[in-house]
């Protein structure tokens, strides 16, 4: 069983500061609600209200989508040199990290995330992205063409206009910048909802955008529930392009709202069921550690959740043996305590459906390795569960859990375990541990995955394109290749008149 922490005495050593911004971001002031309206955000670490936020829905979208339409068409944003965005992003950035200690705690209030993590991870990773778009603003630029009659023509990289941004409540901050980033690059305006789960961070960064010198109606943040507020951004006639990232069941409607709307653009970061692939020569003490970071950091919550753990027979039996010796020391707890591995689930709605999920396991016939339990007498915490002897077909397998639960299985052969991890109809991530360079090439060509990993897990970066195949979605977060689902491409033709040469 793991361990629990209730904290010791760290609660009387973080500071939880008073809630500053709990009401609506539109052109440049916080407002209330249109109808007044406000829902709670839930502490998962006891199920307690931490603040009561404003509920915007399709009357303060509309509201926002005006201030973004006036920011865009009639506003400096758009207008200013690359140079001087860059600039006011990089004070942006300054900023998020002069209140770095804040920030973290709000996502640890909001989302249960470790503490330690978001002060040296989180926050201060996310005011990179924010730097490095910051660099590549004043770097969009289009090509001269040569065209093959008397011709000159160039392409422009214009601004795609207004976008609405939808983000998820597992990574709230790093998710927020991974997608207003590029787009204050670009030059667009933009709606951003943040999940209801976690709209704190979100709210405090429309301040500090306000202080950093982006101008009013570039970036507006509207809090409330997706089936309101997310399904007025996607329905929008006034939004040029719509950023999602969540559920394929909810990344299904946003294609079908922005379809039968106004056609509008879409990309889609969405779920995964990602492999880990551990061949015979992996070193088992690495691969160990990595399967543990890819199924446990973050208690799971997240989309490329290295869930699908298979190992190669000559090391399987080992490998569980040594699975069932690390998972004893892993504690979880308070995620303000630093000697904690693990906090509780982001809402009780996520809490109960990972236990729901490990019941499917159970009653499916894998063996309960470890955990499966649920963890002190308050809040959302689970243990750390481990699977072994899964089967490809069973629920714990097939279905994203986004929770802490590992199922391992035992492969043969390379051709067996690439068919294998293919069998999915997910394509965001997947990892691969072993020794044998020939092997590494011939099995990351193989998978159809958006990013592989060896020898390594969660190697993300904001210079590396990140996104999936098949039902993961489409478009890439990250990376300069990110700043295209930003820009339209204009070419522009004119003729030419005795040329001395084309």
């Amino acid at each position: 069983m793991a361990n629990q922490s209730t904290g010791g005495d760290t609660k009387h050593i973080i500071q939880i500061p008073e809630i500053k911004f709990t009401k609506l971001f539109i052109n440049g002031q916080f407002v209330d609600a249109v109808s007044g309206k406000t829902f709670e955000t839930i502490d998962p670490r006891s199920g307690e209200v931490i603040a009561r936020v404003a509920e915007g829905d399709k009357e303060d979208i509309d509201l926002s989508v005006k201030a973004a339409r006036e920011a865009f068409d009639h506003g400096k944003w758009p207008r200013m040199s690359g140079f001087d965005r860059g600039r006011i992003m990089m004070k942006f950035a300054d900023l998020v990290n002069e209140n770095v200690e804040e920030l973290a705690i709000l996502d640890t209030l909001d989302a249960g995330k470790l503490f330690s993590g978001g002060k040296t991870l989180d926050i201060p990773s996310s005011a990179n992205i924010l730097r490095y778009y910051a660099g590549a603003a004043d770097k969009i630029h289009g090509e001269t063409l040569k065209m093959s009659r008397e011709m000159q023509a160039y392409t422009l990289r214009e601004p795609i206009g207004v976008v609405g941004h939808i983000i998820p409540w597992n990574v709230p901050s790093t998710t927020f910048f991974m997608k207003v980033s590029p787009a204050l690059a670009a030059g667009c305006t933009m709606v951003v909802k943040p999940a209801e789960q976690t709209p704190l961070s979100a709210l405090y960064y429309a301040h500090l955008s306000k202080l950093a010198g982006i101008p009013d109606g570039v970036l507006n943040v509207i809090t409330g529930f997706g089936s309101t507020a997310g399904a007025a951004i996607s329905s929008h006639m006034d939004i040029d392009k719509v950023s999602f990232t969540g559920s394929v069941e909810v990344g299904r409607l946003v294609m079908q709202a922005a379809a039968t709307s106004n056609l509008k653009a879409v990309s889609l970061e969405l779920g995964g069921k990602s492999p880990l692939i551990i061949f015979n020569d992996a070193d088992l003490d690495q691969a160990i550690q990595l399967a543990f970071l890819a199924n446990f950091w973050n208690k799971g919550e997240a989309c490329v959740a290295g869930s699908r753990v298979y190992v190669q027979e000559g090391i399987y039996d080992k490998f569980v043996k040594m699975a069932a010796e690390k998972v004893k020391m892993w504690m979880v707890g308070d995620p303000f305590d630093p000697q904690v591995h693990q906090g509780p689930q982001a809402s009780k709605e996520q809490f109960d459906k990972v236990l729901s999920y490990i019941e499917h396991g159970k009653r499916e016939g894998a063996t309960l390795l470890a955990g499966g339990k649920t963890c002190g007498n308050k809040g959302y915490y689970i243990e750390p569960t481990i699977f072994t002897d899964a089967k490809d077909d069973m629920v714990i397998v097939k279905e994203e859990i986004f929770g802490p639960v590992m199922s391992l299985m035992k492969f043969k052969t390379v051709e067996e375990v690439i068919e294998r991890a293919n069998n999915t109809r997910y394509g965001l991530a997947a990892g691969i541990i072993t020794n044998d360079l020939n092997l590494t090439n011939r099995v990351s060509r193989s998978i159809r995955a958006g990013v592989i990993w060896v020898n390594c897990y969660y190697g993300v970066d904001n210079d590396c394109p990140f996104g999936g195949y098949k039902m993961s979605g489409f478009g890439r977060e990250l990376g300069l290749h990110c700043l295209d689902q930003y820009l339209q491409v204009k070419s522009v033709v004119t003729p030419l008149y005795n040329s001395p040469w084309l």
